[in-house]
């Protein structure tokens, strides 16, 4: 059986980058996520770094499809922050439904947080009045050993 890595709903740290757009509940707003997404990481130098790019618009595609699936209809807002080693991605909605981890199997949908937990270094799911954030975190320095803590 497979158990989500959820975590405790940390603020984002502070420092390089952040980036905060909302998005109409349309066909092309996914497509346009990922797009912002690897534009915002160029611009961030961090476009470079193995497979981050695409790992960040495959889990940021698959939050923003959950999030126009399952949110009735509303605008969802797109969220990268980037600093201290880590990239995190939070995809907000007004739905309450909590996502699941489905094992990956033959069905042809219902995979994205089998990606997300597959991939991230830890996601989770924090709920309040208006609705949910479902985010994701990535490393993003290959072997140097940045984003830990230094004795």
């Amino acid at each position: 059986m497979l158990r989500p890595r959820y975590a405790s709903y940390p603020q984002p740290p502070l420092g390089a980058g952040h980036l905060s757009v909302e998005y109409e509940p349309r066909p092309t707003a996914v497509r346009e996520a990922r797009a912002l997404v690897r534009r915002q990481l160029e611009g961030w130098g961090l476009a470079d770094l193995d497979d981050l790019t695409d790992t960040a618009e495959l889990l940021v595609s698959e939050l923003a499809t959950n999030a126009l699936l399952h949110s009735a209809g509303s605008r969802i807002r797109l969220t990268l922050t980037a600093a201290h080693g880590v990239l995190r991605c939070e995809v907000s909605d007004v739905g309450h439904r909590v996502p699941r981890v489905l094992a990956a199997g033959s069905a042809t949908n219902g995979r994205g947080m089998f990606l997300v937990d597959a991939l991230a270094l830890r996601w989770g799911c924090h709920q309040d009045g208006t609705g949910k954030t479902v985010w994701f975190e990535l490393g993003t320095c290959a072997s140097d050993g940045c984003g830990r803590g230094r004795v």
